[in-house]
């Protein structure tokens, strides 16, 4: 299994373009702090990719990556499809970016109530539509199923021999984006999921989960049996958001659960087998700064940041 980390900041990247923060200012100073938004590609079979949330940035993140460029045709793309794992706007708002791709359409994997959100509220169909078909496909919350399809009804069907890598979804929390707070449904609605990504050859195992505010049992399961686990690192502590004047809430508050402290992801990661790294960071987060002295009790618990372009293969 081949992935292909294409950004690791939070909601409004590293430099957030209203923000003089140190990381955002030691960002335009020095480039290599920037991160662009959160996003990861799969490599479901040899020419074709799945992008996890489509960013504000996707048009660069899919030019900083060859394995993503068009060809041999002019306009043949091995990008396949997009997979949401929640409706904010961050993970979303790149999907209008590819409404070039035309009469081949855009195939988009995501729960239910993040369709309903896309469709009823930033009305994606009606704006998206008339420049290119959108198809649904509701990830498996309870089975792994083949990345890639050629029928989506059919995914335990033959239509897909070559695809190299199942997946099955997570629901991790019930948060909701601003713009659907007041949409129908209920509380254990699967608002947020992580990816449960194998390789059918050998089994090897990857978890991505760019936004945590619960860490439930499904969670808990798949990592320990993974080879490779990717999680939210938007905030280093739980007082952040507040110590920095960013918010007047903690990143509990805020949905996200901070990487240090007691509870703190760091905990739950470190016993893990797997190889382990953040991602999601955002711009008040000192890890932004890579000589931040919390990278090194990091690393002393075997724990990594992703960066931008990180390939990782298992």
């Amino acid at each position: 299994m081949l992935l292909q980390v294409l950004g690791t900041a939070a909601g409004g990247g590293v430099p957030q373009w209203n923000c003089a923060c140190p990381g955002c200012s030691g960002a335009r100073a020095h480039p290599h702090w920037r991160r662009r938004h959160a996003s990861l590609a799969v490599q479901a079979s040899e020419d074709r990719w799945y992008l996890v949330n489509a960013t504000p940035d996707i048009g660069d993140q899919i030019e900083n990556c060859p394995a993503l460029h068009p060809g041999p045709g002019s306009r043949r793309t091995p990008i396949a499809g997009l997979i949401l794992t929640d409706a904010e706007l961050d993970h979303t708002l790149g999907i209008a970016r590819l409404r070039e791709a035309g009469a081949g359409g855009l195939e988009l994997l995501a729960t239910r109530p993040v369709r309903e959100a896309l469709l009823t509220r930033l009305r994606l169909e009606a704006v998206i539509g008339p420049y290119t078909p959108l198809t649904w496909r509701e990830p498996s919350l309870e089975k792994p199923e083949p990345l890639a399809i050629d029928s989506p009804g059919s995914p335990d069907s033959a239509d897909a021999p070559d695809c190299a890598v199942t997946i099955s979804a997570i629901p991790v929390s019930a948060k909701r984006p601003r713009y659907a707070a007041d949409l129908p449904g209920s509380a254990g609605d699967p608002w947020v999921v992580a990816l449960l990504l194998t390789d059918r050859a050998t089994g090897a195992k990857a978890v991505y989960a760019p936004a945590l505010a619960a860490w439930p049992d499904a969670l808990q399961s798949a990592v320990a049996e993974a080879d490779c686990v990717i999680v939210d690192g938007t905030f280093w502590d739980d007082e952040e958001p507040r110590r920095t004047g960013i918010s007047t809430r903690t990143a509990t508050g805020m949905g996200h659960l901070p990487i240090d402290g007691p509870g703190g992801t760091a905990e739950r990661l470190a016993p893990l087998r797997a190889r382990c790294l953040y991602t999601h960071l955002n711009n008040t987060n000192p890890l932004v700064d890579p000589s931040a002295p919390q990278h090194e009790q990091l690393a002393g618990r075997g724990i990594e940041v992703a960066g931008d372009g990180m390939v990782i293969q298992l």
